[in-house]
């Protein structure tokens, strides 16, 4: 039976990977490397800003200590923040979607690699943002993607919220990239990707339902992957 809905925050409610991706390589500029583009999505888009710098940091020798990695991560949210205020959007049918979501009484939460602040910042202006009774973010855990620690907290904390027993394959979850599918699978749940960041043929075999729009999904969708 269908009881939550678990929503990755980037490339699935906020246009904004594009905006991580800019903000890191500004990072990494400063010490001679350069990522392409193709190869953040490739290798890098599922890590949080820790696990991306610290990669980065050992791929291309860039020397940084662990005092210099948080430097790095605090600088980058300055940056980041800057683009988020003029460049984040949130992404067509996501508001359709919630809407339905929220007239038939599912619960919803969060469950993203990003930092809590950022996304506080991109649902300022969301009409739906009190919808989300559960946020989990990078913050919160130790492993990031495709480990399911976050999703497993999620749960957890919804379950604790109003004293109840959700179980994880009562819950769908929505995820752009296959560090997200993998860490939601393991995590019990039912994994749904959306094609904002990789085409349905690098998604494939890891969701139980691909869409190019959330709202293409009906309720009838979720309940019949519950069931």
């Amino acid at each position: 039976m269908l009881q939550a809905v678990i929503f990755d925050f980037d490339g699935v409610v906020a246009d904004s990977e594009a905006l991580h991706y800019e903000a890191l390589n500004t990072i990494f500029k400063r010490f001679g490397v350069d990522i392409p583009k193709e190869e953040h999505w490739a290798t890098y888009l599922g890590y949080t800003d820790l696990e991306n710098i610290e990669a980065v940091n050992q791929d291309y020798d860039m020397g940084l200590d662990d005092a210099a990695i948080q430097q790095q991560i605090a600088e980058k949210k300055v940056i980041f923040d800057e683009l988020a205020r003029t460049d984040a959007v949130i992404i067509d049918g996501v508001a359709e979607f919630i809407g339905v979501l929220v007239e038939n009484n599912v619960r919803i939460a969060i469950c993203s690699g990003a930092l809590r602040s950022d996304i506080d910042l991109m649902l300022e202006e969301a009409e739906f943002k009190e919808a989300f009774e559960i946020i989990v973010t990078a913050d919160d855990v130790t492993h990031g993607k495709p480990d399911p620690e976050g999703y497993r907290l999620a749960l957890e904390k919804l379950n604790t919220l109003t004293n109840t027993q959700i179980q994880p394959a009562e819950c769908i979850v929505i995820e752009d990239s296959h560090w997200g599918l993998e860490a939601a699978a393991a995590a019990g749940m039912n994994p749904i990707a959306v094609t904002n960041s990789y085409p349905a043929d690098q998604l494939d075999g890891k969701a139980c339902k691909i869409v190019n729009r959330l709202d293409e999904l009906t309720m009838d969708d979720l309940r019949q992957i519950c069931s």
